[in-house]
């Protein structure tokens, strides 16, 4: 399907939406930037030093010149998605088949100013590699210096981005006392209550930050996650990551239904990501806001799905089906013939009873059922080896939801699921986190968070 129009840039920003992003204050590096201005010591790259040396180092990235170079497998437009827009890239978009998930936290110490531009100057150079990554171009530098670390890890030199989004989000620990950025956190950024059936890894949960990149190239999507890491180094850690595969979720009219590690088609009447009426309803922050420079962002929530893969597999197909509340290769609900066919909630069988079992899925998340609730799912499966405690596949769905507020979306339907799903008997939560994700960059010298850091 083509990108919605929400996704696309196109004329300036409606009224309201310009205290989204600061004016930009960082110029796109010049061409015929010093030599001078291309190297750093070695040990400022390596971000030793502190705060002051990090951002040195990023600001040595932001002002050095782009080698770019053509390639016999440059990008195709059709293989690049805008990345400046009033929206982020990587929420409406359509998923690629291929994901990279990171969180980082902060390190920075010093003064309050000193660690209020080393973050700043983090997100500018992570703002300007990814205007390069999704064009297909390496991160701006010098790639050919012999005596410097290249600006580019090159493992993606000369591919194409293969659709590649990237996507950033605050998390609430970024809002404490460290950046005084206390009184500009959302309330809709309120920490995530206890939501069974989840048992939590504090090792694969929370962060300051968050990043995710989507392509259908594993490589170009990885290349984001390792290069931000490069350019941050010093100034964040990664806290956890994960890798996704085979987009589980549809997010858009055009897009085949993709099947879950159950087997199942998830999706089906997933927001479509193109519906700008559905998007602004649902999905984008508009004027409700306690918080400017969330206008044109969305909440993002994630969760590390396990999914007991063996004890699934050996039940019969027709309490899978029941679990469910549709067949499992049609993807038709139980009262219906195809995929699309909308559920019959109240149709009965010959007993008297609920075609579509009262704990069924389905029931239990369709908006009909949940006061209207809907949330854009943006989910990929996993697969991490086996769980050593039991020998089991360590496999499942990295479960992505953007929406306008967690409290009244995400965790109102993580209730209903909580209390009475049949499918918590082949599932539990094992990974966490919620996120801010800002308005899109405007253009060329603006950088994720400008709104909300200046």
């Amino acid at each position: 399907m083509t990108t919605g129009a929400a996704d696309t840039p196109g004329p300036p920003a409606a009224a309201g939406a310009a205290d989204t992003a600061a004016s930009p204050e960082t110029p796109w590096p010049a061409d015929d930037a010093t030599p001078a201005a291309r190297r750093t010591s070695r040990r400022a790259l390596l971000g030793f030093g502190g705060a002051a040396v990090a951002g040195a180092a990023l600001g040595a990235g932001v002002a050095a010149p782009v080698a770019w170079q053509a390639s016999s497998n440059a990008a195709t437009p059709i293989d690049i998605v805008e990345f400046f827009g009033r929206y982020q890239a990587g929420i409406a978009t359509p998923a690629p088949a291929r994901l990279a998930f990171a969180t980082y936290d902060l390190t920075v110490d010093g003064t309050l100013a000193q660690r209020q531009a080393a973050l700043k100057a983090l997100l500018q150079a992570w703002s300007l590699a990814a205007a390069a990554m999704t064009a297909g171009h390496p991160v701006p530098g010098d790639l050919t210096d012999p005596e410097a670390p290249p600006a580019d890890t090159g493992e993606a030199y000369g591919s194409s981005p293969a659709n590649l989004t990237i996507t950033v989000g605050f998390g609430p620990s970024l809002f404490d006392d460290r950046f005084g950025l206390a009184g500009r956190r959302p309330g809709a950024l309120a920490d995530l209550p206890r939501l069974p059936p989840e048992d939590l890894d504090p090792a694969r949960s929370g962060g300051d930050l968050c990043v995710q990149a989507c392509s259908d190239d594993p490589v170009a999507a990885f290349h984001v996650i390792r290069n931000f890491a490069r350019l941050g180094r010093g100034t964040v850690v990664m806290r956890w990551s994960q890798l996704g595969f085979g987009k589980a979720t549809s997010n858009g009219a055009d897009q085949a239904t993709p099947r879950n590690l159950m087997g199942f088609k998830d999706g089906t009447r997933n927001i479509d990501g193109a519906d700008r009426a559905s998007m602004n309803a649902h999905v984008w922050v508009g004027g409700e806001t306690d918080q400017p420079w969330m206008r044109d962002g969305s909440y993002l929530v994630v969760r590390r799905i396990r999914m007991r893969i063996e004890a699934w597999d050996r039940d019969f197909l027709a309490d899978q089906q029941n679990v469910i509340g549709r067949h499992k290769y049609s993807g038709a609900p139980l009262t219906g013939a195809a995929e699309f066919d909308t559920p019959d909630f109240a149709a009965k069988d010959g007993h008297g009873e609920p075609v579509i079992p009262m704990d069924a899925h389905i029931r239990l998340v369709a908006h009909e059922n949940a006061g209207g609730i809907r949330i854009l799912r943006r989910g990929y499966s996993f697969t991490d080896g086996m769980i050593a405690d039991s020998g089991e596949l360590d496999a499942g769905l990295f479960f992505m939801a953007y929406q306008k507020d967690p409290r009244s979306q995400f965790v109102a339907l993580q209730r209903r699921l909580g209390s009475a799903d049949a499918l918590n008997e082949y599932i539990e939560h094992v990974g966490s986190g919620l996120f801010a994700c800002p308005a899109g960059l405007r253009g060329p010298g603006d950088y994720w968070g400008s709104g909300l850091i200046g």
